[in-house]
């Protein structure tokens, strides 16, 4: 009797025990700038394709309500790494340049402290742009002084990168909290002849600078050399691990690349590639990149065990308008608008997680998730509960993953413009709510219905319009989402709020 109480107790805690004990691989990749229809597999006409975007969508889960936290930049890093809206911060529009303050403040849980507290080697390799404090200040530099309030300090073991956008501030091929060779010249935007109302970042470079404005900028950088470098780096340093990650000690990478992003500059091996100009070019590009790491995984024998997550930080830039007219390619797919946009092609974007050990090929999650729910999800996979002060704003989809089917109820979601502006989400229903400078009224849309957001429903279901303004308001008021006690935003209310007078 003993003996079968003891197996039953066993048995109920086995599967916890698994679950608690799974530490896969983790690499997130990230691209700059990519539309929802800037993935061949989510735009049947799409004028290039992304194979290995497919290949994660055929290998793995598409989550095809998959949204950014904001619509440029900095703030959907921001949700992206710890959890939480930027909007919570005094980042409550725009983007930072490269020098400033980090947005993340030390202490803050992050996707690479937590993995790090919990066994992980991690690894960062790529754009930060969340700021970072420089020695000494603009043409007044000592670089053989360390960079400080950068990625090393929020959780991560290894970087090597650029501090942000290539149209600020500085830029120069970082390690650690040094470049190898200092940014010391100066340069600004020069003509991109091979793409629309674009630029490029490449020498020749002055001592001098020719005005104020000029970018600080190290003899060796080259915009297109970017893509090539931050994926050589990352497959260094994970081969450097790999002997690690088979004994048992696993490891992150996160790789944000800077493209789509301008300058839309494909190296010459892409050009005729595709049927949408440079921009197609360069996307092609960016997915032969997310190949050679899948790739390297194979060569390993790491794939089986190691979670790949691919997503963008917003949707596509405003030429998306002249590629749909000059060669008929929606970047932004099936949406409204595009990037710094509070409509669905500024913040749905393409999502796509593989981990053959657990994921089952070929599946979709039709749901909305935001990319703030990955470090609570993560947490879950790790059996790890979060603190009350971290992850305010994620809502683990870690069962949902495994099994789209057994998609729950979760919080509503909270979309942000760059411009300040707020909507809010919960199932098929989206509400647009009024802002400050761009006066409108209260939005509604049916997104099962009206996926393009034409027909606004306010006026004839106020009842919704009442439920949804009260959740945004709780949401912010009480400074989260997620399940906990209240907490404090990182500031007052703000004029952007103006419902909430």
């Amino acid at each position: 009797m003993k003996a079968c109480l003891f197996i039953s107790l066993l048995l109920q805690y086995l599967p916890f025990a698994a679950h608690a004990a799974e530490k896969p691989n983790v690499i997130l990749i990230y691209s700059d700038d990519q539309g929802y229809g800037d993935a061949s597999c989510l735009n049947p006409d799409s004028k290039f394709r992304t194979r290995n975007l497919d290949r994660l969508a055929r290998e793995g889960l598409t989550l095809t309500d998959g949204h950014c936290s904001d619509t440029v930049c900095t703030p959907s890093r921001y949700g992206l790494l710890t959890g939480r809206y930027s909007w919570r911060t005094e980042l409550k529009r725009g983007v930072f340049g490269a020098e400033r303050a980090c947005l993340i403040t030390d202490g803050r849980t992050t996707l690479a402290s937590l993995l790090s507290n919990n066994g992980y080697h991690t690894a960062m390799v790529g754009k930060w742009h969340l700021g970072m404090d420089f020695p000494g200040t603009k043409r007044k530099r000592n670089w053989s002084q360390p960079v400080k309030d950068m990625p090393l300090d929020k959780g991560f073991d290894y970087y090597w990168g650029i501090p942000a956008s290539m149209n600020y501030g500085v830029l120069a091929w970082f390690e650690g909290r040094h470049a190898k060779v200092p940014p010391t010249l100066n340069t600004r935007k020069k003509p991109n002849r091979i793409a629309l109302s674009d630029y490029r970042i490449m020498p020749p470079y002055e001592k001098k600078p020719v005005n104020e404005t000029d970018l600080e900028v190290a003899p060796d950088f080259i915009d297109s050399e970017c893509l090539t470098r931050f994926t050589d780096k990352s497959i260094e340093w994970i081969r450097g691990k790999a002997d690690d990650a088979r004994k048992g000690k696993p490891f992150f990478l996160y790789l944000p690349f800077t493209s789509p992003h301008k300058p839309v500059i494909p190296l010459p091996k892409f050009h005729g590639q595709g049927k949408a100009g440079a921009y197609g070019e360069f996307m092609i590009e960016t997915d032969h990149h997310v190949g050679r790491i899948l790739e390297l995984l194979d060569q390993e024998k790491l794939a089986h065990n190691t979670l790949v997550i691919y997503t963008s930080d917003n949707g596509p830039e405003t030429t998306w308008k002249n590629r749909a007219e000059k060669f008929s390619h929606q970047s932004n797919g099936i949406y409204r608008e595009g990037k710094r946009s509070i409509y669905e092609g500024g913040h749905r974007v393409p999502f796509f997680i593989r981990w053959p050990a657990k994921v089952k090929p070929g599946s979709q999650l039709n749901a909305p998730v935001c990319q703030t729910d990955l470090l609570a999800t993560l947490a879950e996979m790790l059996g790890k509960k979060l603190l009350n002060n971290a992850g305010e704003d994620s809502n683990s989809f870690y069962t949902a993953m495994l099994a789209p089917e057994t998609v729950k109820e979760r919080p509503p979601i909270i979309h942000h413009s760059s411009q300040g502006q707020f909507a809010i989400r919960e199932g098929k229903w989206k509400l647009i709510m009024p802002g400050k400078k761009k006066a409108m009224n209260l939005q509604l849309y049916d997104l099962e219905r009206d996926p393009g957001e034409t027909v606004n429903l306010a006026k004839k279901n106020p009842n919704i319009v009442t439920s949804l303004t009260a959740k945004i308001t709780g949401i912010i008021s009480k400074g989260r989402s997620s399940p906990g006690t209240p907490v404090k935003n990182d500031t007052p209310l703000w004029s952007d709020l103006v419902w909430m007078k």
